[in-house]
């Protein structure tokens, strides 16, 4: 099987890395398919492979005995799996699975843990992606504390579309109830206030953004600041 190119690699990422920290890895790089709620990660087991997602996007969520809620998202801005495994630990008590199915590229854990001792630079980038994916699950915190479900909900489509190509994402009341932690008859209230005021269009299992730019002003200060912080620990890099 013949090896990635770094020009032709979907995953940011990657592409942010230097042609010699993507070399390190570019061996162990393996593609693979991924199906919607495809586990990649199990609760509390140890980690063997980490994912640079190129076309759909993963979940992190955590359980309890109130249910299961979304605690972050990791497209093909990131790596699934980086958070536990770059901060020293093998496991993790969250659970990360396909939201959208598509395409990412495997490595094992023992292989990108051998390019980071190698690389202070790589180790350096990986790590910044972290604080991100921290960031990130501290503006859901805020926003899960703060705001009602119709700007949650805006805020949580605007994050999966940042992550895809197009407008359109599969999308059924149940699953988004779920990722937002919220009964299904308020996420259908909410998704029905959304299309009232034109900013999307709800069909069965699907669901299109028509009006970003009114979308981000109902999402308020919920979405932007874990995508500024992207721009300036990854994009400037």
């Amino acid at each position: 099987m013949s090896q990635p190119q770094q020009s032709a690699i979907r995953n940011h990422l990657l592409k942010a890395l230097s042609a010699d920290d993507f070399a390190l890895l570019r061996p162990h790089l393996q593609p693979m398919a991924t199906e919607l709620r495809q586990t990649l990660i199990a609760p509390s087991t140890q980690i063997r492979q980490l994912f640079f997602p190129e076309v759909g996007f993963s979940s992190i969520t955590t359980s309890g005995s109130g249910g299961r809620v979304e605690v972050g998202i990791i497209g093909r801005e990131g790596l699934v799996g980086a958070s536990p495994v770059l901060l020293g630990s093998d496991r993790t008590p969250h659970h990360h699975f396909i939201q959208s199915a598509g395409e990412m590229l495997s490595i094992d854990t023992d292989a990108l843990c051998a390019a980071v001792s190698e690389s202070p630079s790589l180790h350096k980038l990986l790590l910044r992606s972290i604080q991100v994916q921290i960031v990130q699950t501290a503006q859901t915190a805020f926003a899960n504390a703060t705001y009602n479900i119709d700007v949650r909900l805006a805020r949580w489509l605007l994050m999966c579309q940042d992550r895809l190509d197009g407008d359109e994402m599969r999308l059924t009341h149940e699953f988004l109830s779920l990722m937002l932690g919220t009964q299904r008859s308020s996420t259908t209230l909410a998704i029905q206030s959304l299309e009232g005021h034109g900013l999307i269009r709800a069909r069965r299992g699907r669901i299109t953004i028509l009006n970003r730019n009114a979308l981000e002003a109902v999402a308020d200060d919920g979405y932007g600041l874990p995508e500024a912080e992207y721009a300036r620990l990854i994009e400037g890099a």
